[in-house]
């Protein structure tokens, strides 16, 4: 008969052994830390950029027209914002992303699934994709020129070209990843391939292909900034790229900056507005708190 010392013993055990098992369930900060956490910091570094950057432009080490001060960057985006063009650069180069961006999410989902399954698929284009991640988006957009014109399917071609291959590579590797017990507990449950991929392989392989998508969001909004750099036409009309080629046509220096201070808020933001919500979520979810 056990004694009631060795029942709080094996009862201490057992709970610490749950313990163990459990996701970390620790209270979450409030709103207020929780803003002072994440907000906070990155409002310090940008002060601390302003700072440096008028010090270097009050110094004069460089002329006005290679280093303007904050004020006129400030100015030129002020302006652009007053006569509606700020708003529609963007709107003309975040539609065209994300519209890019879904369809090559569209497109690399089941090319990976199919790369990371079945085995001759992998030996015969694993490595071609992995070769095309590597290639500078870049080096698309004249074949496209000539190819379609410089017209919106040439933008559109490249941003495929660009992101594909980094979701698809993402997925294979998250997939690579999964315990194989997995799989099989799927096959001895009656899972057929189309349901063992939807309820066993994506949630199993999320973090793998979140992080291939965040990565291929990046390759879109990298590849479209390079096209409508390049490609120009009245049909294309004017985006980001293209108020950035056009500032550095008139060397206004003002214009180039507040251009590239456009096209980091919105990867900025797209970051703190969707990535990263639902990077927390995965990790909340599979008990991984230390990371947020």
């Amino acid at each position: 008969m056990a004694t009631p010392r060795l029942d709080n013993d094996l009862a201490a055990v057992g709970a610490g052994l749950d313990a163990l098992d459990a996701p970390n369930q620790e209270q979450r900060p409030s709103l207020g830390r929780r803003f002072l956490r994440t907000a906070v910091p990155p409002l310090i570094a940008f002060a601390l950029l302003l700072g440096v950057w008028q010090a270097l432009w009050a110094a004069a080490f460089w002329p006005e027209y290679q280093l303007p001060s904050p004020s006129s960057v400030w100015a030129a985006v002020a302006e652009a914002i007053e006569t509606g063009r700020a708003l529609d650069v963007l709107w003309t180069s975040v539609h065209r992303a994300v519209l890019g961006f879904l369809t090559a999410v569209l497109i690399a989902t089941p090319l990976g699934l199919l790369i990371a399954k079945v085995r001759v698929v992998r030996a015969a284009i694993g490595s071609l994709l992995s070769g095309l991640q590597s290639l500078p988006s870049v080096a698309w957009v004249p074949a496209g020129i000539l190819w379609f014109g410089a017209t919106p399917s040439t933008i559109y071609f490249v941003v495929l070209m660009g992101s594909v291959p980094s979701i698809a590579n993402g997925l294979v590797a998250g997939v690579d990843q999964i315990p194989p017990l997995l799989p099989r507990v799927g096959q001895a449950l009656g899972a057929g391939r189309l349901a063992a991929a939807r309820h066993i392989l994506l949630p199993a392989a999320l973090p793998g292909y979140l992080a291939g998508l965040k990565q291929g969001w990046a390759f879109s909004w990298r590849s479209l900034m390079a096209a409508e750099i390049i490609a120009t036409s009245p049909q294309l009309g004017e985006g980001l790229g293209q108020y950035l080629h056009n500032g550095s046509s008139l060397n206004d220096i003002s214009m180039v900056i507040a251009a590239i201070f456009l096209i980091l808020l919105v990867g900025v933001g797209i970051e703190l507005l969707l990535f990263r919500p639902l990077e927390r979520a995965v990790l909340r979810a599979r008990g991984l708190t230390g990371a947020l």
